[in-house]
Parts: structure tokens; sequence; C-alpha cells
């Protein structure tokens, strides 16, 4: 089992949600349709823009915790290191996870 640490966001540098779960798919799916974080929510976020796979949920969570803390400036570089287009990544997971499950 593989846990995750993700970013989302409201459109291209825009609003930015961190958060880690064990279900990607499942989680990411329940932003989307209104059923994730108030915070989520009310600012309209709703696209995968980077995630991280860790082997525990202890250290997804961590690394959660530890992006909250960070500048704004440095989200948007990790997220444009790997992701430049601000791509949802949520309609490739299946190819960037695999079919795991």
């Amino acid at each position: 089992m593989a846990f995750y640490t993700h970013l989302l966001a409201s459109q291209n540098n825009g609003t930015l949600y961190a958060g880690h779960t064990d279900d990607l798919r499942v989680r990411v799916l329940a932003h989307k349709e209104g059923r994730g974080a108030t915070f989520t929510r009310t600012y309209h976020i709703k696209r995968l823009v980077w995630f991280g796979p860790f082997e525990t949920r202890e250290a997804a969570k961590r690394k959660e915790y530890q992006i909250k803390k960070w500048k704004r400036g440095w989200k948007i570089r990790l997220i444009e290191e790997d992701n430049p287009d601000w791509d949802d990544l949520y309609f490739d997971l299946n190819n960037l996870l695999g079919f795991e499950r």
C-alpha cells in the first residue's frame, strides 16, 4: 500500500491546498465532487497538480505539514518541476500510478 501527499489548485497559479491520503483517486474525486475539505469547497480547489508517494502514512503526513509551512514560491516551484502547465493529473492517474488497487 502506498500513501500520498498531494497539492490541489483552483487554477494555474491559483489557491493551493496540501493534503495526504492512502487512496489518491478517491480523495481527489471527493474534492472534485465537493465532498472535500471546507477550504477546497469554498475556493473551488479541484485540480490535482502534484503528488508524491510515500511508504508510510506518517511520512506522507510529515511531508504535507512540511509543505504547508513552505513559502508559496517554493510550492509553485515544486509543482512546476514536473507539471509546468499545471495540468490536472487526476485524469492520468491510472498511467501515473499504474493499475494498483
